[in-house]
């Protein structure tokens, strides 16, 4: 079966099903989302501290640009 028979054949299912697969793929789309960030998490998490990398308060000082931002031209 092929991508556009696919869609076809949700075409043709009742809305309640629709609606309940569309929603299971949701679901599954956010499952997928936090495994791939947990998963990233934890080898940045191996990497600092394989290299031995400590952050501090001072690390992160005068990161913020304190300006207001640009002008605006009316």
């Amino acid at each position: 079966m092929n991508l556009q028979e696919i869609i076809n054949s949700i075409n043709n299912l009742p809305t309640e099903e629709q609606d309940y697969l569309f929603e299971f793929l949701r679901q599954k789309k956010e499952e997928f989302r936090g495994d791939n960030f947990w998963q990233g998490l934890q080898k940045f998490r191996q990497v600092i501290q394989s290299e031995g990398i400590i952050f501090t308060d001072e690390d992160f000082a005068d990161l913020r640009d304190p300006s207001v931002g640009r002008e605006v031209e009316l």
